[in-house]
């Protein structure tokens, strides 16, 4: 193998940590470590650092916020560094100024098996779509949204009972790993970049907001189940109920199942305010085993209903 190569790891959440922490571990020369400016959270409105961040201070590892990646200091501070790789995971867009920096290039760890499920939320939307197997991918970086050429990737199955919390963490510990090959293919120079198989119709997984969460209470139960694996335990499906009174209060759902029965979509909400909640879809009944309300802890819903009746309650379906 050739010298081992420097290193500017880009990065944000958890997700990104695990290589940072695996690349950090394996002794290579971290020049700096690029993260999002610190942000304000919560009622208090205090001060919240980035998972990367925080893994940076905590091992003394130099540090770099910009507001604008093509802040001219930033640039500046990025060419002095003078280092022979960059590594993006969970990161925003690159301008081409900053990944075409360094003399090895820019690569990327994309939570997919590329072409597929380009985009801001691969792992939600593999599960949304009922997809049975996913897996990472490294890639160089270019003009184009998760379009360079793969260099490594590995596969691992979606059984019925991931969501997209488990799925996201096993990607995450599979990723860091293929991370690491993927450094030492490049530096002995056994790993070269291919293009990507064009794909007639491309999956794509765009960024998830707040409506987009919504339960759609007129899809099929096995879609509802999906949708809502796809999006637990963050940033949540929900659902929103109407009480006797008139007040409409939203609940985070984030485990249910389907029972299907011949029957007609009427979306009652039938209890025995002990032990089950569902709702009277087309073709059977959703069972929501998990839930939270506004300001509230999640639940299993034997603890929820022992506080709270919903048995006059309605469900509001949004056309």
């Amino acid at each position: 193998m050739s010298k081992r190569p420097s290193i500017v790891f880009m990065g944000t959440p958890d997700f990104a940590v695990a290589s940072l922490e695996a690349i950090h571990q394996a002794g290579y020369d971290i020049k700096a470590v690029v993260t999002v400016p610190d942000r304000q959270s919560g009622r208090g409105q205090k001060i919240v650092f980035s998972p990367v961040k925080e893994y940076a201070l905590q091992h003394n590892l130099p540090l770099l916020q910009p507001e604008k990646l093509r802040d001219e200091a930033f640039l500046a501070s990025l060419r002095d560094l003078d280092a022979d790789l960059f590594i993006v995971v969970a990161f925003r867009m690159l301008p081409k100024v900053v990944w075409n920096m360094p003399k090895m290039g820019t690569f990327n760890l994309h939570a997919s098996l590329l072409p597929d499920y380009r985009g801001a939320a691969p792992i939600n939307w593999a599960v949304i779509n009922g997809e049975t197997e996913s897996g990472v991918t490294t890639f160089m970086l270019n003009e184009h949204i998760d379009e360079g050429g793969i260099l490594l990737q590995e596969k691992t199955p979606i059984s019925p009972d991931d969501n997209a919390g488990t799925l996201h963490d096993r990607l995450m510990l599979i990723g860091k790993d293929l991370v690491l090959r993927t450094i030492e293919g490049l530096a002995d120079g056994t790993l070269t970049p291919r293009t990507q198989p064009t794909v007639a119709q491309p999956k794509n997984a765009p960024k998830i907001f707040k409506d987009d969460c919504r339960i759609d209470w007129n899809r099929p139960g096995e879609e509802i189940v999906n949708f809502v694996r796809g999006l637990s335990p963050y940033p949540a499906a929900f659902m929103e109920l109407e009480y006797s009174n008139g007040e409409i209060l939203p609940f985070k759902i984030f485990d249910v199942t389907f029972e299907k029965v011949t029957s007609n979509a009427d979306f009652a909400i039938v209890t025995d305010q002990k032990k089950y909640l569902k709702i009277a879809i087309n073709g059977g009944f959703i069972f929501v085993n998990s839930l939270q309300m506004g300001g509230k802890r999640r639940n299993s819903i034997e603890n929820f209903l022992i506080g709270n009746n919903v048995t006059n309650c309605k469900l509001v379906i949004k056309k």
